[in-house]
């Protein structure tokens, strides 16, 4: 099925050049000029991947985003910034409101179509059905079932979802405010200590397969899936 990815920038030379790429690669392309535009696009046909403009007439592309994350229409969409701003704090700035990659311009189509396929395929697992084998570990999405190797591990349902995340998101580092809203819920309050007790439950379930330590704690930073050491 063609995935459709919709384009948020305010310069139309910017969108058709996108556009017309995405298209070439058989994506359908949907263009939007400003965050209301994107929105009432969003709720007519939701997207499978969104480019977001940085700088945006009214509301900015960060703001969109974090509301974006916030709505249960739009959580689970990747978002891939696109901007001018490539420095260390202007991407952890765009992290935290919820966004997957950036693409810093001037940019290729060939490095964008890149990321996108990477994205796509980081976030949506190696299957549709959300199935995806990482570091020793397999998750079975049509039956919702975890292996380590062809050994059924027995996981609680808040724990296969961080770990569903995790290793969707691998080699990646969230904070749990981050984790909170993937994985729980923007709209559900639960202090972010839960995180830490379901991640020491997950630990523990993959501890008697020697699996524990792919789930890292980065110091003052929150947690990361990793196959390295």
């Amino acid at each position: 099925m063609q995935k459709s990815i919709l384009i948020v920038d305010d310069e139309p030379a910017i969108r058709d050049m996108v556009a017309f790429a995405l298209r070439k690669a058989e994506y359908e392309a949907v263009q939007a000029g400003d965050a209301r535009e994107a929105q009432a696009a969003i709720s007519a046909k939701v997207p499978d991947l969104i480019l977001l403009d940085w700088m945006l007439p009214g509301m900015s592309g960060i703001e969109l985003a974090r509301r974006l994350r916030k709505e249960s229409i739009s959580r689970e969409v990747p978002i891939i910034m696109l901007t001018a701003r490539g420095e260390e704090n202007d991407r952890v700035s765009g992290l935290e409101a919820g966004v997957d990659d950036y693409v810093v311009k001037p940019f290729s189509a060939r490095e964008l179509l890149a990321r996108i396929k990477a994205v796509l395929r980081r976030v949506r697992g190696d299957e549709e059905d959300g199935s995806v084998a990482l570091g020793g570990l397999r998750i079975d999405g049509a039956a919702h079932r975890v292996y380590a190797g062809d050994t059924p591990i027995h996981i609680g349902p808040t724990e296969y979802r961080l770990l569903h995340f995790f290793m969707t998101h691998a080699e990646r580092v969230y904070s749990r405010t981050q984790l909170l809203d993937h994985v729980w819920g923007g709209n559900v309050y639960v202090e972010e200590r839960t995180v830490d007790v379901h991640i020491r439950r997950l630990r523990k379930t993959l501890e008697p397969h020697g699996l524990e330590n792919l789930v890292q704690t980065v110091r003052g930073s929150g947690y990361r899936f990793s196959i390295s050491a």
